[in-house]
């Protein structure tokens, strides 16, 4: 890079006169960077619209699917004993008495130092299982065992004194654990044995029928529904399944939510601010003011949740979904679920029909091929990439002009000092003339 003498002849600060110019000569590429930058502050906000979107078409699918709405829940008369629903639930109840509850086999040896260095033999699930320590100390008798996969896990317990006890313990809890330890010359002591857990159907009737479990968790008591007990009852336990009235409640009030949150974010992003200050008043509009497409998004999703539902067709209203003044909808679960108490299938309809709605709706939307705001955001993308390229042009466009300017400017130096020296000598041979005439 050449050596810059700035302004040395002509007493320009060309440095700053180069720079003016260049200032003017890039207001195209500044007007450019200026609108690629709005454009993807734009895809931006559509993209996280687009993805709000998209979560809502999945709530609402699932919302709408047949027998979403089939909720249940199970209670029971005893905190000893704890109820699981499944949505294979349907309504029910059955009485039932807890008897024992379900514990793993644990086994102790007498008090050692070493283990003989025989072979052990572990029978456990129909399966003999050898196992041969690598030595007679307890540590490698532990290794050994824990290593056969047997079923059964070792431990070295120190009773004090130097001495130890070997502690085997079944994997597996209920009888399907029980297992048994043959080694010469060594006690061993069940201190908890393999037991299942136990439950008594219709107690103190004729009908009595015994259920056992090899954990304390009984699957499928009763359809959709499994009953945990974390104690023995001494009186009958009351296993109630009825409609979840809460959970379907929470469930339409959810699907308001998250039509609302689409709302809210649109005008969140529309709104019309204005700033004022010594220079006056300033008005800024939101990414989304104005935008064609976002306000049909705003209009399709707030027609699927307000038209009317049912046969013949009614009001959202009527079960608590309603539209408000401002646009967004409100959900009153007072009003929903004396709806659905009234009329629980009806109701459940009237739901799932909205839901179907919204869902269509939201998908049209948000689908990641043919999804309004996809193409939407696909091609202000393409613009951007396009708008990319010709700011790169002008980089290049503006680089040479830079160039010929600081070449021209170089070269009015130069030309200026050249004349600067001719004047000189002129002004030398002048000065020489005007001499030599004086002396004759």
């Amino acid at each position: 890079m050449g050596i810059s003498l700035d302004g040395l002849a002509s007493g320009l600060d060309t440095t700053a006169l180069i720079s003016s110019i260049m200032q003017v000569d890039a207001i195209p590429q500044t007007l450019l960077k200026n609108k690629s930058s709005d454009i993807q502050s734009m895809v931006s906000a559509l993209q996280g619209l687009n993805s709000k979107v998209a979560a809502l078409a999945t709530q609402a699918t699932a919302a709408a699917k047949p027998g979403a709405l089939d909720l249940y829940s199970a209670t029971t008369s005893s905190d000893k004993v704890v109820a699981a629903t499944t949505a294979a639930a349907t309504a029910g109840s059955i009485d039932f008495q807890v008897n024992t509850l379900a514990q793993s086999q644990v086994t102790v040896t007498n008090k050692v130092v070493g283990w003989p260095y025989t072979t052990m033999t572990i029978n456990s699930g129909g399966q003999a299982y050898t196992v041969t320590p690598l030595t007679s100390s307890l540590d490698d008798v532990v290794t050994a065992v824990n290593a056969a996969g047997a079923g059964v896990t070792a431990s070295k317990v120190s009773v004090g004194g130097g001495e130890f006890r070997l502690q085997f313990a079944a994997t597996k809890s209920g009888s399907a654990g029980a297992f048994t330890i043959s080694d010469a010359g060594t006690t061993f002591t069940d201190v908890k044995t393999a037991q299942d857990a136990e439950i008594a159907l219709w107690p103190g009737t004729a009908a009595a029928q015994t259920v056992k479990s090899s954990t304390n968790t009984f699957a499928d008591l009763l359809p959709g529904v499994s009953v945990t007990a974390k104690e023995v009852t001494g009186a009958p336990v009351t296993l109630t399944v009825a409609r979840d009235d809460a959970g379907i409640t929470k469930l339409a009030s959810n699907l308001v939510d998250g039509v609302n949150g689409i709302f809210s974010l649109i005008a969140s992003k529309s709104a019309v601010s204005s700033t004022t200050n010594t220079s006056g008043t300033t008005t800024s509009a939101g990414v989304f003011a104005g935008d064609s497409t976002v306000r049909s998004v705003n209009q399709s999703i707030l027609s699927a949740a307000s038209l009317p539902v049912g046969t013949p067709p009614t009001s959202p209203s009527e079960i608590g979904i309603s539209i408000t003044k401002t646009g967004s909808m409100e959900f009153d679960a007072t009003k929903f679920g004396a709806a659905l108490a009234a009329d629980p299938a009806g109701t459940a309809a009237k739901v799932q029909e909205i839901a179907g709605r919204i869902a269509a709706a939201a998908t049209a939307v948000s689908d990641k091929y043919d999804g309004t705001l996809t193409k939407s955001i696909t091609g202000q993308q393409s613009e951007v990439r396009d708008l990319a390229d010709r700011i790169s042009d002008w980089d290049t466009r503006l680089a040479s002009r830079k160039a010929t300017l600081q070449r021209t400017y170089s070269g009015l130096e130069v030309a200026l000092s050249n004349m600067k020296a001719q004047q000189s000598w002129l002004t030398s041979q002048l000065a020489g003339l005007s001499s030599g005439s004086s002396s004759s």
